[in-house]
């Protein structure tokens, strides 16, 4: 994850403002964020710049050249992790909502946010790379599945697990590149031909239904389904005494539990900022 930092300038505020209160700890909990990415902890890592960005909902004026700063470096870093999580998509869609807080704050104050904007524009060319070599890695995993398929249905026993490794790929590939129900479809035939294969849950089934939970957590309407789902394989994970997978599966209900209870109030924000800049441009 790309370390940078736009300087704040403090003396902006009186020395007892909210907004100044609020912009420090949205930057503290980014701090925490970027440490978690260092030790590769993506997904905690979101959580934090999430909840960082929830933080300057509270912020007064939407409007304010340091809001607008703090805001466009949390845009990175979240547009940044979906990179390191490998969902191209997400990360394409908030870089396309960076770049237009960016190019206001470039236009106000070259000097200060010129060097951000070739940082952004250097993550949109690594995404465009990465979706493209991904899309060729799919076209290859599914010429390699369906060789695998006419293997498996012509009695060939042993080729079952190789179709059900060329599955899960091609599930993370269609997950990469943002077909969302397509790899849920994928990671579904896996498990049912692993199933088949073992006649039991395995370690494997279980590490497949978390990262289809995941994907699933993507799709606001399947985030109950992903619950069930997660409960459903909890108790096999305990019998297996796989702690990991049990810490993985308690974590990923913490999450959608969280978000059920409480709306996301960093989307709302979004959606307001965007209305801000909307009514802004009318008036002009």
């Amino acid at each position: 994850m790309t370390q940078f930092e736009i300087p704040l300038k403090q003396n902006a505020f009186p020395k007892d403002s909210e907004d100044l209160k609020v912009l420090n700890d949205a930057l503290s909990c980014r701090a925490t964020a970027f440490a978690l990415a260092k030790e590769e902890r993506y997904r905690d890592a979101l959580e934090r710049t999430i909840e960082a960005l929830r933080m300057l909902r509270e912020f007064s004026d939407f409007e304010n050249l340091e809001f607008r700063a703090a805001f466009a470096s949390l845009l990175f870093d979240l547009s940044e992790i979906f990179y390191d999580l490998k969902d191209y998509k997400q990360s394409e869609h908030n870089l396309e909502i960076l770049f237009r807080v960016l190019d206001k704050l470039v236009a106000e104050d070259k000097e200060r946010f010129g060097e951000f904007h070739i940082l952004a524009m250097d993550l949109s060319t690594r995404i465009l790379r990465s979706r493209k070599k991904t899309i060729d890695m799919l076209v290859k995993q599914q010429m390699t599945s369906a060789a695998l398929y006419e293997k498996v249905n012509s009695g060939v026993v042993a080729a079952t697990d190789k179709l059900v490794d060329s599955l899960r790929k091609e599930a993370q590939l269609q997950a990469a590149t943002g077909e969302y129900k397509s790899a849920l479809k994928f990671y579904a035939e896996a498990i049912t031909f692993s199933k088949r294969r073992t006649g039991q849950v395995t370690r494997k089934e279980i590490k497949m239904t978390i990262e289809m939970a995941e994907i699933m957590i993507r799709i606001r309407s399947m985030r109950p389904r992903a619950a069930q789902l997660l409960n459903a394989v909890l108790p096999h994970a305990i019998a297996l005494e796989t702690i990991e997978l049990e810490e993985d599966i308690l974590a990923l209900l913490e999450i959608i539990n969280l978000d059920i209870e409480r709306e996301p109030k960093w989307r709302t924000m979004l959606q307001k900022f965007s209305f801000v800049k909307s009514s802004s441009k009318k008036q002009k």
